[in-house]
């Protein structure tokens, strides 16, 4: 039985173009009943295609059509269903947020590499921290803190400073921005299954946006971040370049 295949793409003209000649090899079937979802973009574009997708059975496999790609595999028009029959498969659950907002409202949201609380406006923001219920830090002066999965520790996380996590690791790293008091705190490592509270000082003074894997909730006051266990994202890697690999040689480049 040949392998049913799902193309998806960036609207980035290099992408389209590679996804009408893989189309043509290949044949293309709609999402819902593709063995394999095939990502055409860059990193942006795969979490998109992972959480539009999330409800599906079929793994996600992406070529990069991008810029950096670290989620992404070498593109190449030849040989796709071998590649894909021998890819390897890594599992990831995201983090589930839940926003309480200035007027009241609630807004939820998924991330896959991190949920990122920052100041909106030109004064630094106050953000109190809670970890299961306790209170861990009275007050964190900073641009801003984030809560990032091992999958998303290369990315926002690590410009902010924060460590790199193995794909494996069951824990969460807390990074702080440009942190003014405690000057010298840097963050936290977590159990994964903690839950981590922020809570915002003074909000109508500094007012702060909670990002989800770049979608933004603006004026929060409180910020709930926990693992979401019960969703899995399948993700497809070409033997040797799988997302524990790439973790590792991040740290010696």
């Amino acid at each position: 039985m040949s392998l049913k295949i799902s193309f998806a793409a960036s609207r980035a003209a290099v992408a389209q173009t590679a996804r009408a000649a893989l189309i043509g090899r290949y044949g293309d079937v709609p999402a819902d009943e593709a063995d394999v979802i095939v990502a055409l973009g860059g990193d942006g574009f795969m979490l998109q295609t992972l959480h539009d997708t999330q409800a599906l059975p079929a793994p996600v496999y992406g070529m990069n059509r991008g810029t950096i790609g670290f989620l992404m595999n070498v593109y190449a028009e030849g040989d796709l269903v071998e590649r894909l029959e021998q890819a390897e498969r890594a599992v990831i659950n995201p983090l589930a947020m839940k926003a309480v907002h200035m007027d009241g409202t609630v807004s939820e949201a998924l991330a896959i590499n991190e949920v990122a609380l920052l100041r909106e406006g030109p004064q630094a923001a106050k953000l109190q921290i809670r970890v299961d219920g306790r209170l861990r830090l009275e007050e964190l002066v900073c641009d801003g803190a984030l809560v990032a999965t091992p999958a998303g520790s290369t990315a926002y996380n690590y410009s902010a400073h924060g460590p790199i996590l193995p794909i494996g690791a069951d824990v969460l790293a807390l990074t702080a921005m440009s942190a003014f008091r405690p000057r010298r705190w840097r963050g936290a490592l977590l159990p994964k299954a903690a839950v981590v509270q922020f809570d915002v000082l003074e909000p109508e003074k500094r007012p702060v946006m909670a990002d989800a894997d770049g979608k933004s909730h603006r004026d929060v006051i409180t910020v709930e971040i926990r693992s979401e266990p019960s969703i899995e994202h399948a993700i497809l890697f070409d033997p040797g370049h799988g997302l524990e690999e790439r973790l590792i040689s991040e740290q010696f480049t």
